[in-house]
């Protein structure tokens, strides 16, 4: 019996070693210029940090509300830096509240389009919640 959770320790070892992979959901719902940057910033240095050491990591941009302007065209003012993440880290993604871009386009009275970088989520808000649910850490810049 003593000799049971060292037996779980090491039976369970490698299995936590296969999931050691960083996820992090950053919450944007600001239209700020600086504030964007920001996310962008934390986004990079989070990625480059993990990524000297070794290490795998996912991150994920929630934009909603006025944050959801860094994501359409036209109006986003890191549109540049959006498109040169895409393109360089293939672990960093960026989600478009729904909710958001259906109050955008009855307002603008016609369908506001976004980056081909945005995926879609139903909510921005409840997005951020699930991911904290399944142990993503969440930062707010």
């Amino acid at each position: 019996m003593r000799f049971f959770p060292l037996l779980l320790a090491l039976v369970m070892a490698p299995a936590a070693q296969a999931s050691d992979i960083h996820r992090i959901v950053l919450h944007l719902d600001e239209a700020d210029p600086a504030r964007q940057e920001l996310v962008l910033n934390n986004a990079s240095n989070i990625n480059k940090f993990y990524q000297d050491k070794g290490e795998e990591v996912e991150i994920e941009i929630v934009a909603y509300g006025p944050g959801l302007t860094m994501l359409v065209p036209g109006k986003s003012t890191v549109a540049d830096r959006v498109t040169s993440i895409s393109q360089n880290f293939d672990n960093v993604q960026f989600k478009a509240c729904s909710n958001t871009l259906t109050k955008m386009s009855q307002k603008a009275g016609k369908d506001v389009k976004l980056m081909p970088q945005a995926k879609m989520v139903p909510s921005g808000v409840v997005h951020l919640v699930q991911r904290q649910e399944e142990g993503w850490s969440y930062i707010r810049p």
